[in-house]
């Protein structure tokens, strides 16, 4: 065993969250490896979003522990963490009217005492044009369409883990469904960015819905339902007919990608001996 397989970046074990009567989650256990892209499938409801809030450290579980680079993540300072993990949520709201850059440069507000200003510009320029809004850099964040402000948050945590260095070597962005917004080219952009993080040795942590865009990045992907984690592996592992159609109550075929070594995951018209559906023409017309 490798010492990348034994120390993993972050480790997760037995993590449940309660919250009143009702278990988000049920004793989830996940490592995320250096130099890997780890994505968490499954419908709505299932947990995921939970969990990255788990290991992130904005959500505190009910039972079980988080280490990050072996310490457990509440030994952290604040501004050590923020340095070393960065968060990208599905949503960010700003109650000023900042410029681009000026949003962009909230990122490198862990780095005030450990930074210069000619550093942290280089890493700005180089955030906005990794996640291509350098063109919006002087326009107002609340005049940008949902997708340029989505791209414009990706280049703040870019910013907020990069040292001008190129190396991210310990360094994990997590990013909760970061395609939602996007049109068809910046989802592939921002996949070749995780890709690109990885490569360069940081770690990913992305919540997704479309499975082939899982299978496209990750190397390791996990499935959950009902807050459980129902199995983890490599795409080509766990993106099988079966498996999907018990987790997401949806019929599908598995083939072989024409462009890639990865498999290719279509949807099937529901059977025959299938419930239903509750939107029927009676329904309808009356």
């Amino acid at each position: 065993m490798s010492s990348q397989e034994s120390e993993p970046l972050l480790a997760a074990r037995n993590l449940s969250v309660e919250m009143g009567n009702v278990r988000l989650l049920d004793d989830v256990s996940i490592n995320l490896l250096s130099g890997t892209v780890t994505c968490l499938l499954g419908p709505n409801g299932a947990g995921k979003s939970t969990l990255l809030r788990v290991l992130s450290g904005a959500l505190a579980s009910s039972r079980g522990g988080v280490q990050f680079n072996g310490r457990p993540l509440d030994q952290w300072e604040p501004d050590d963490l923020a340095r070393a993990r960065a968060v990208l949520s599905q949503s960010t709201t700003l109650g000023f009217a900042f410029s681009v850059v000026e949003v962009v440069a909230l990122g490198r507000s862990p780095h005030v005492r450990q930074s210069s200003a000619v550093l942290d510009r280089q890493v700005i320029e180089a955030a906005l044009v990794a996640a291509d809004v350098a063109h919006l850099a002087d326009r107002r964040y609340p005049t940008l369409s949902g997708g340029e402000q989505q791209r414009v948050q990706l280049a703040r945590v870019l910013a907020q883990l990069m040292d001008g260095s190129g190396d991210v070597s310990g360094r994990l962005l997590m990013l909760d469904e970061p395609t939602a917004s996007l049109d068809l080219a910046h989802q592939q952009q921002v996949l070749a960015i995780a890709r690109d993080f990885s490569k360069a040795g940081g770690t990913i942590l992305a919540v997704l819905h479309d499975l082939n865009l899982a299978a496209s990045v990750a190397d390791h992907v996990c499935l959950l339902k009902g807050g459980h984690l129902v199995t983890s592996g490599r795409p080509e592992e766990v993106l099988i007919p079966q498996m999907i159609e018990d987790v997401f109550a949806i019929r599908t075929a598995v083939l072989d990608h024409p462009g890639q070594a990865i498999p290719l995951v279509v949807t099937l018209p529901a059977s025959n001996e299938d419930p239903p559906s509750m939107l029927t023409s009676r329904s309808i017309l009356n």
